[in-house]
């Protein structure tokens, strides 16, 4: 079954997880609630440096919504008749450092509509305002070619099957590689993979250069190691 990949309304049918592990069943909401400014603090201050990559962060949607399911904001994503797999976090620069750039200039509020035609990638306005706040304002662009891009790298990512993989055992190394086999632009040595504390997956990193092409991760940028268990939760089946 292909999946329809509108900009508006129903995102994909229900396919097998080796075709897509994304927004497998979305319809976005009629309208979205107004976010609420991103700003700088202490804890998170500005910071204007040069760009040295970039990060695409991927969110394993079954795993948050485990924690965070009986959140009210989280309904859109976690409730419902919305199904997702792997929702897109964000599109992040990195410095030529250990420090990144963040929150490069002051931003409105996001138009709704672009809000909405963002959320069956990512399903929260105030995650879809913060993304641009701090990541997509030191990028030298828009907010809608910023999504533009973010929402472009995400679509064209495949993946191995989620299911068949989640009844283990299994390794950070051994998804590394299942991705990669899916992906052939995204080698296993782009992936890094956040856990919880528990083993549980949760984000995939894929560590991009300044032209958006997939390389090797830096060493010391995060992530469990090939040689850790690594579990997968899976929603159940409505």
């Amino acid at each position: 079954m292909k999946a329809i990949l509108g900009g508006f309304g129903v995102i994909a049918a229900l396919v097998p997880g080796a075709a897509l592990a994304q927004a497998q069943m979305c319809t976005a909401p009629s309208k979205v609630e107004r976010p609420l400014p991103d700003l700088p603090s202490a804890k998170e201050p500005q910071r204007i440096l040069p760009i040295g990559s970039y990060t695409l962060a991927l969110t394993w949607a079954p795993g948050f919504c485990r924690a965070h399911g009986d959140e009210p904001a989280k309904a859109f994503q976690c409730g419902g008749t919305n199904r997702f797999g792997f929702t897109l976090h964000g599109l992040w620069p990195d410095g030529r450092g250990k420090l990144w750039p963040q929150y490069c200039k002051a931003t409105p509020i996001l138009p709704p509509a672009l809000i909405r035609k963002t959320m069956c990638a990512t399903p929260s306005e105030q995650l879809i305002q913060h993304e641009w706040a701090k990541h997509g304002t030191c990028m030298k662009t828009t907010p809608e070619a910023y999504f533009q891009r973010s929402t472009s790298l995400y679509r064209a990512i495949r993946y191995p099957d989620m299911e068949t993989l989640a009844q283990g055992p299994l390794t950070v190394g051994d998804f590394k590689r299942a991705f990669a086999a899916k992906n052939r632009a995204i080698p296993a040595s782009a992936i890094r993979v956040t856990t919880t504390r528990e083993g549980w997956l949760e984000e995939l990193w894929l560590c991009l250069d300044t032209r958006f092409r997939y390389r090797r991760c830096e060493a010391g940028t995060g992530g469990a190691a090939d040689d850790a268990a690594l579990k997968i939760w899976r929603r159940a089946k409505a």
